[in-house]
């Protein structure tokens, strides 16, 4: 196999049916076996499905009138025509009603709009692992209906190719009638055709709000990607405060309790304050008949001590969003039991305070039914004797010292957020845990918080985390190993009590009396906005925590061969990959050749057209407005006004050639083969160039000083003159003009590869040969930008369950946004130990001159081959810090010098694979270990 032929990353699945055909394979797999599924659904032949379309057709458009015999669909879907005609969906539905078979196969299908995806626990035998449902809300425009998906269409979902937003075709379905219930059934989508990207959207239709699934006996949705989120209407989003008279007299106290609960049935009311809060835990079977199998576990204090108190089932959708950290409780219904034993406990803010361990308030609908009343902070007396909420929050400067496992709190200036990510809880099973990584700095070190944040059941501030926000974690845990990794990074992780605040969520937060939170505010006083801007960065491919310093710690307590992958065997490891999944392999092999790309390949191969991100030398103007600039109210700045920086890149033609004018080095020329492909007619395949804005970094002119009495005053107007961005010439310094002068006239691709003499023996000669080296737009850190900061929190988040339009007018793309490191990436060949089989993998070098402790290049040390490929050799590090980076050679020597030591050497490779969705899978190079001796392996 040649090495030109290039395979896409990833398949495109089987599970759509391809326009002209069934599935890609040619043959449709059976549907997964259900208790309550209907009797296999037949495929209407395509001659009859067209008569009986035309008589169907002609018959609602004659009457017009309501269904026959009673509807037997779900009525709450929205299902007004526009100017009276029918809707398509509707025409569907009833033949497939109306059919001897229950199916449907329309003949010549128009495209339809996927409005929602919902997911819901399906039903099983006892001890089966959870498998889930989807019900798909589709819209014609002129009405919506809501369907089950087949179950062996889940993979559409699970992978990213059936979304909120996405256009498709409906080849064949089937009506399903719940036998549970009274008239009522429901549309099974069985075949489905993707419709190409571009197709307009169908006029607006309002979206219907369901509590309870189609299919089965479940009574709620749950979110899309992960079980810890309250999800839909039923999540009650504020219970009203009680205001109620208390007389101490009658209450009593947990010390009380913990002494006296064996010998009593009822028990007296107990005034307590919430210390801490858990994420939701969602323990829902599938031979489970629960209706909401939540819990929630607090703890609570009084005078007396600390006890915990758990919250059950319904109850967690009517009060958990209320229940927060800080909140008075008057329990006068409850009930004790003996404490769960291996639940987590967190770390009270008090060292002094006496914990109850043995005994939990539990609090359920019956037995008995729960009575709660929240009572208001304002008549909240300090007779009562409830104590404070108190933290635990350290400043990075003394992070260093803290031992493994510590628990405390922090607070910091998020400089870097990345994309959401997920990680499966148990192998092969369909549950996931959803976290990404922070950066946050507090002034007290040049080194920032690394922080680990996972899901705390807070989507709403989960999701809208970003650069220049203030953020604040409570309960993280200190995670660090000496002994595995001694310059391991510290970092931090979110714990199951952990809480996650951001701004526009700190007004009225216990924390903000805390003595090194008002010292943080102190110091973002003193700093100015768009000297931290130019730090920040958002999104893109992650390579935290680094594996540690050989393999067999790598192993941990694992068998060597349990843990290696062979390398045909990645095609498996990725397909059974979902949506945003992110693992970490290894597999064995022999480096056998390195190519560089550059910033324009790699453009071109994200995005599938020829990019050239390089700046222009004229400068432009624009006029550009923002809404998101405003200034605190009844404040002034001291920020200098800057003119807004925004570099577009140079139209080209097709036709237009530019040579390559830097002198490239001849050495190892036995080894290194250097080529440049100039950007012709011939090699665009006849299609014009698109230009993009290849360094899209706006900011604000009318800015506002950094700073965290936005704790006290959430809210924010306009400045004095309306604007978010003043009318300014966006323009480029001398000294940019003259480097970009240069760059433009550089030959478009770039191309600097070497390769073993192995390589050259063996390639053509491959059994197989796989190609995962491609980066994607989503791989890439981008530069923030506040202006255009929902486009990229969006691009970085995951898809939304509920589509939602987007914004007219904007016409951005993220390609145009500046990567964070500015470089290109390089393609690594590794050759199988048998030389029969070969993979490219990606290595994408992180170094962002404005913040070099980012992405934390020091633990590649270990590393020689990634070290050189990474920049922070010797003479890079020279180019990059007096700031002429065009002036780095792609694959320096010392590079060429440490893959030649590899030559013909097995090796490990640690590869961190991740599904972006669609068809897309990145695969990093992250690690090389080399085998020295059969059982122990060393870092390169």
């Amino acid at each position: 196999m040649g090495r030109g032929a290039r395979a896409r990353t990833s398949p495109a699945p089987a599970l759509w049916r391809r326009p002209g055909g069934s599935a890609r394979d040619g043959r449709r797999p059976p549907s997964s076996p259900s208790p309550a599924a209907a009797p296999a659904p037949v495929l209407v032949p395509r001659r009859r499905a067209r008569r009986e379309g035309r008589s169907r057709q002609e018959a609602a458009m004659q009457d017009p009138g309501p269904e026959r015999g009673g509807s037997a669909h779900p009525a709450e879907e929205g299902r007004g025509s526009a100017a009276g005609e029918a809707s398509w969906l509707r025409r569907v539905f009833e033949e497939a009603q109306g059919s001897s078979q229950l199916s449907v196969a329309p003949a010549e299908p128009p495209p339809v709009t996927v409005v929602a995806v919902e997911r819901y626990l399906g039903e099983g035998p006892p001890r089966a692992a959870p498998q889930y449902w989807y019900d798909v809300t589709l819209a014609d425009g002129r009405c919506q209906e809501r369907c089950h998906l087949a179950p062996r269409l889940s993979g559409l979902v699970q992978r990213g190719h059936l979304r909120a937003g996405t256009r498709l075709r409906l080849t064949r379905g089937s009506y399903l009638y719940a036998e549970k219930r009274l008239n009522c059934g429901f549309l099974c989508l069985e075949e489905l055709e993707p419709e190409p990207v571009g197709a307009a959207e169908p006029p607006d239709v309002p979206t219907c709000h369901h509590r309870q699934p189609l299919r089965g006996e479940r009574q709620h949705y749950l979110p899309l990607w992960n079980n810890e989120d309250p999800y839909g209407d039923m999540w009650v989003a504020e219970k009203a405060q009680a205001r109620v008279d208390i007389d101490i007299s009658k209450l009593t106290s947990l010390g009380q309790l913990e002494m006296t609960w064996r010998s009593n049935v009822h028990f007296h009311p107990l005034l307590v304050r919430v210390l801490h809060k858990s994420r939701l835990r969602y323990y829902g079977r599938p031979e489970k008949k629960v209706d909401m199998p939540y819990q929630a576990y607090f703890e609570v204090a009084d005078g007396s001590g600390m006890m915990s108190m758990v919250l059950w089932n319904s109850l967690c959708p009517e009060w958990y969003n209320s229940i927060k950290v800080g909140t008075v409780l008057l329990l006068e219904e409850y009930a004790i039991k003996a404490s769960y034993p291996f639940k987590t406990q967190p770390t009270p803010g008090d060292s002094q305070m006496k914990r109850f361990a043995t005994i939990e308030i539990s609090l359920n609908v019956r037995n008995p039914p729960t009575k709660i009343s929240i009572i208001p902070e304002e008549i909240v007396k300090p007779e009562w004797g409830l104590p404070e909420v108190k933290y635990r929050f350290i400043t990075r400067s003394e992070l260093d010292d803290l031992p493994n496992n510590h628990s405390c709190d922090v607070i910091g200036l998020v400089t870097f957020v990345g994309r959401a990510e997920r990680t499966r809880k148990r192998e092969h099973g369909e549950d996931f845990w959803l976290y990404r990584w922070a950066h946050a700095v507090d002034g007290t070190s040049d080194q920032p918080f690394i922080l680990e944040i996972f899901a705390t059941s807070q989507p709403d501030v989960f999701k809208l985390i970003h650069p220049m926000t203030y953020l604040v974690c409570t309960q993280m845990r200190v995670m660090r190993d000496v002994t595995e990794n001694p310059s391991s990074t510290i970092y931090l992780t979110t714990s199951n009590e952990s809480q996650i605040f951001i701004t526009g969520w700190h007004k009225g937060q216990p924390y903000t009396k805390d003595t090194k939170v008002k010292n943080f505010i102190q110091w973002t006083k003193t700093q100015n906005e768009a000297n931290q801007m130019k730090k920040t960065v958002i999104g893109g491919y992650y390579p935290f925590p680094r594996p540690p310093s050989n393999f067999l710690k790598y192993c941990k307590n694992n068998k060597v061969e349990t843990v290696l992958k062979a390398i045909a065997e990645m095609g498996k490891e990725i397909e059974a990959l979902h949506y945003r999944e992110r693992k970490r392999i290894a597999v064995q092999g022999i480096i056998s050749a390195i190519r560089y790309i550059r910033c324009s390949n790699a453009a071109e191969e994200a995005s599938g057209v020829e990019l050239v991100e390089k700046d222009t030398p004229q400068s432009l103007e624009s006029s550009a407005k923002s809404k998101e600039d405003h200034v605190h109210k009844g404040r002034n700045t001291n920020l200098q006004n800057e003119e807004v920086m925004s570099v577009l890149g140079p139209h080209y033609t097709p036709g237009e050639e530019h040579q390559h004018q830097a002198a490239l080095s001849k050495k190892n020329s036995a080894k290194r083969k250097i080529s440049c492909r100039l950007n012709t007619d011939a090699e665009q395949g006849g299609a014009s160039v698109i230009p993009v804005s290849s360094c899209s970094y706006f900011t604000r002119s009318a800015r506002r000083k950094l700073r965290l009495e936005e704790f006290q005053h959430e809210d924010f107007v306009q400045d004095k003159n309306g604007q978010a961005v003043s009318d300014s010439l966006q323009c480029c310094t001398d000294g940019e003009r003259m480097s970009d002068t240069l760059e433009t006239e550089e030959t478009r691709r770039v191309c600097d590869s070497w390769e073993s003499d192995l390589w050259a023996q063996v390639k053509d000669k491959l059994m197989k040969y796989l190609h995962h080296s491609t980066i994607f737009p989503e791989s890439i850190p981008r530069k923030f930008d506040y202006v255009h900061k929902d486009l990229l929190m969006q691009q970085y988040n995951l898809h939304e369950a509920v589509h939602q339009p987007k914004e007219t007018g904007t016409g951005e793309n993220i390609n145009e946004f500046k990567s964070a490191s500015g470089f290109g990436y390089y393609e690594v060949t590794v050759l199988g130990i048998n030389h029969d089989v070969a993979v490219d993998v990606a290595f994408l070098p992180l170094l962002c001159t404005e913040d070099p402790h980012l992405f934390q290049l020091e633990d590649f040390q270990n590393d020689t081959l990634l070290s050189c490929m990474s920049g922070i050799s010797a003479c890079q590090q020279k180019s990059t810090s007096s700031g002429r980076l065009h002036d780095m050679f792609p694959l320096s020597n010392e590079t060429v010098k440490a893959a030649m030591d590899l030559d013909s050497k097995h090796v490990i490779c640690i590869l961190d694979i991740c599904h972006l969705g669609d068809d897309k899978v990145e695969v990093f190079l992250s690690k090389i270990y080399e085998t020295v001796e059969p059982d122990v392996m060393d870092p390169v």
